[in-house]
């Protein structure tokens, strides 16, 4: 390194120069950058140096790391289409060729994670824009005492057989709520594919899986309990806290809900007549304020967005919102997925594939007769228990926050975590194989009369008979109205 004088208290009072002005180097920044010295005397930067001039710095790793993300998950995304499958398997399998646990192309990964996470929230603000509480409350009583006694029994049955194995039941309780997570993003997509969202089991699905979502901050609470890092008493105190600040939360965007959000969205609206450009502007800003929001109240991201949406559903403009989002969603939910992707370590599930596949099959197999047999108690047909059972029998993505909270305290091994982070990966790819099966499952259910064939589970079909119904009979009553008075 080249020796740089220190400014004197001449330099510091000299006339000022106007070449100075347009001069953007730095006098002291060789005294000012902290460097950083290994053994070999190499010299690293460890941050940018002060100027009293903005000056712009390009992060050129990351701009190259999402290059070849995109690029990767557009040709996967091809490749799967023209073979007629889902692209979102070519997403996820994208993934996990250029990341770490393939061609390493994409060593760093946390960078385009965080970027990715952009995907999960455009996801569920989407989701929360036809959020209709009209449909929702027919399945409220399924969707949340129903995913409170799913997220029970797995903690339970896990913790039980941890117990007999010989193992420790606070880990198995843990592997249980860990298992009894399902994938919101993933599962939305799906279901918005195959145009299921109005289905009585797409509705029982996205209510269970709501309440997930919601029971993340409570979970988050409870591993220090099992981790052995605090007391029961604490962990209790914990999680009421939790509880509290989610329904303040939510009341607090009740209120906003009906008061200032119809006049900011008019307003926007206003603003907007020769372009749409400020109104989604101020859409995807009012999504991530309120993500941000909630993230800082100890609550998650994904909540934070979801509520954003369904403050907007209230009002007449949420399908305009929905289409101006839509574009965006799309392109951070393909990166959101190869992200995930990237987390499959090709390497380590081959050498351990027997042992990843029997458990991916195991829990596809137990998550799917649990959570039917769940939806069955609460007076449901067997093809929508069946329906919702194969929609959430994968592991989702907040499985990987849990997991990795639980090994920084110590909760699971190294194996442990290896094993369960291969599983949640596969489970997730295995995904678009599984609601492949629906159709066949369906068929073959009504081969065996295990379902009625004219059953009429489509929520959207009962309302619309409804409907169709009331009209008919007002035509009935007009025609009789008619006929009494010509006589």
């Amino acid at each position: 390194m080249m020796p740089v004088a220190s400014t004197t208290a001449w330099q510091s009072n000299r006339p000022f120069k106007l070449h100075d002005v347009f001069n953007l180097d730095n006098d002291n920044g060789a005294e000012e950058t902290p460097t950083l010295i290994d053994r070999k005397d190499n010299v690293f930067i460890i941050s940018n140096f002060k100027s009293k001039y903005p000056v712009l710095q390009l992060d050129l790793r990351l701009i190259s790391d999402m290059v070849v993300v995109i690029v990767s998950a557009t040709c996967g995304g091809i490749a799967f289409a023209c073979a007629g499958q889902p692209v979102i398997t070519g997403y996820l399998l994208a993934g996990s060729v250029v990341g770490p646990g393939g061609f390493n192309v994409v060593s760093e990964m946390v960078q385009v994670e965080t970027v990715a996470q952009f995907g999960v929230i455009f996801l569920l603000f989407a989701l929360g824009l036809e959020f209709s509480a009209t449909k929702l409350r027919i399945v409220r009583a399924v969707a949340v005492l129903g995913g409170l006694l799913q997220i029970l029994l797995f903690m339970c049955l896990c913790g039980i057989i941890a117990s007999l194995c010989g193992g420790g039941a606070s880990e198995g309780v843990f592997v249980g709520a860990f298992l009894s997570m399902s994938s919101t993003a993933v599962v939305y997509k799906f279901l918005m594919e195959k145009n299921s969202i109005n289905s009585l089991h797409g509705q029982v699905t996205i209510g269970t899986l709501i309440l997930q979502d919601c029971a993340v901050g409570l979970l988050f609470a409870l591993l220090p309990v099992l981790g052995g890092t605090s007391g029961l008493m604490q962990g209790v105190i914990s999680m009421t806290k939790s509880l509290v600040v989610l329904i303040a939360f939510l009341a607090a965007l009740a209120i906003l809900s009906r008061t200032c959000v119809p006049w900011f969205l008019k307003l926007m609206i206003s603003l907007s007549s020769q372009t749409n450009e400020l109104y989604q502007l101020a859409a995807v800003a009012f999504c991530l304020l309120v993500a941000w929001c909630s993230d800082k109240l100890g609550l998650s991201l994904e909540l934070g967005s979801f509520a954003a949406g369904v403050m907007i559903s209230t009002t007449d403009l949420s399908q305009h919102t929905l289409e101006q989002v839509e574009p965006i969603r799309n392109i951070f939910a393909a990166l959101f997925l190869a992200s995930i992707g990237m987390l499959i370590h090709v390497h380590f599930l081959w050498n351990h594939v027997d042992i990843l596949f029997a458990s991916v099959i195991l829990v596809v197999i137990i998550k799917t007769v649990v959570i039917s047999a769940v939806v069955k108690a609460f007076g449901y047909n067997n093809k929508t228990s069946i329906l919702v059972g194969m929609s959430l029998a994968q592991i989702g993505e907040f499985a990987f926050v849990l997991l990795s909270r639980a090994s920084n305290l110590h909760l699971v091994e190294g194996k442990v975590y290896l094993l369960l982070l291969g599983t949640t990966a596969l489970s997730l790819v295995t995904t678009p194989l599984l609601f492949k099966l629906i159709p066949a499952v369906v068929h073959l259910g009504v081969l065996l009369r295990w379902f009625s064939p004219d059953i009429q589970s489509e929520l959207g079909f009962k309302v619309d008979n409804l409907r169709s119904d009331s009209v008919k009979q007002r035509h009935v009553l007009i025609s009789k109205d008619l006929s009494i008075h010509e006589v």
